[in-house]
Formats: structure tokens, C-alpha cells, sequence
């Protein structure tokens, strides 16, 4: 597979009702990375410590740290214009991009699929060993968007060249 598709991922409060997105990054095919923090809107209250802890992003970062949700929807507007973008939590991501985008009235220029679509049965069987072999070798401590969005990346494109674990 070359190049490989832009890959996003999202954390975010919590799961389930009342959940909001805190945090957006993607890699694009070429390897670019883009995260951002997002300052939760006034209405986005639920906070989930459980969610927190998987994370390591507490609400009191994401309101010193995070972008207006509106400059945040505009960067991924701009930046991934007319693309198919994938995800590999296609139903809580579809639902977080709706809620950032619907809190600033805008739609999002850009299309959102699940990952597993790319993946036929074999490679399907084979994703969880490669993306977590992958995740190894990038030593990485901590579980954010963007570079969660890299290790999916490359785990597609090695699972794509049949590797195995």
C-alpha cells in the first residue's frame, strides 16, 4: 500500500453519552503529523478519570493548553480537504468529530472511515500482533493522538507487506 492513507485519532473525556473530543491528531501519507489540544466548549462537562488515566491529559491542560474547537475543525478542514481519513474506533471517532464539528456549526471538509475496511480477513487476523509490535518498537509513553495515529500508520503499511507477529 503506497502511500499509505492519512490515519486520525481522538481522545477524548470519556466514553458514551456526554463524551467530547479533547485531543485530534493524524498522520498524513507522508508521514506529517498534526495534534492538537482542544479547549473544551462551555457545555462539555463530562470528565471521565478513568479516561484521564489512559490518556494523561488532565482538564485543567486541555484549558491552559487547548485551541478554540472552531481553529481546530479549520486546521483539519484545511489540511485534509477532500480526503478519505481513517481511523481504527471508527464509531466513537465518527461521534467525536460530529460533536467538535457541531459545536462550531461547521462540517467537516474531509471524510471519515474505519480502518478495517483497508484490511481483508488475513490481514484482519494479523493487526492486533503487528500494531502492538509496532507500538513497541516506537518506545512510546504516552497514548496521544498523533502518535497513536503513526503507529496505526505503520502497522497498516507492515501488515499490508505481510508481516506477521
Amino acid at each position: 500500500m503506497d502511500p499509505l492513507p492519512t490515519i486520525l485519532d481522538i481522545e477524548a473525556s470519556g466514553f458514551g453519552r456526554g463524551s467530547y473530543p479533547i485531543e485530534v491528531g493524524y498522520s498524513a501519507g507522508d508521514g506529517t503529523l498534526f495534534c492538537g489540544l482542544i479547549l473544551p466548549e462551555p457545555d462539555w462537562v463530562h470528565w471521565d478519570d478513568a479516561a484521564e488515566a489512559l490518556h494523561g491529559i488532565s482538564r485543567e491542560l486541555l484549558c491552559q493548553h487547548g485551541k478554540p474547537a472552531r481553529w481546530i475543525a479549520e486546521q483539519l478542514n484545511t489540511r485534509l480537504r477532500g480526503q478519505t481519513v481513517f481511523c481504527d474506533g471508527w464509531g466513537h471517532d465518527y461521534t467525536w468529530l460530529n460533536r467538535l464539528y457541531d459545536a462550531v456549526a461547521m462540517r467537516p471538509s474531509f471524510r471519515l472511515d474505519d480502518l478495517r475496511k483497508l484490511l481483508n480477513e488475513d490481514e484482519a487476523q494479523r493487526w492486533k500482533g503487528v500494531t502492538e509490535a509496532v507500538r513497541e518498537r516506537q518506545q512510546l509513553k504516552r497514548h496521544r493522538a498523533s502518535s497513536d495515529a503513526r503507529v496505526l500508520q505503520l502497522a497498516l503499511g507492515e501488515v499490508k507487506a505481510g508481516v506477521s507477529c
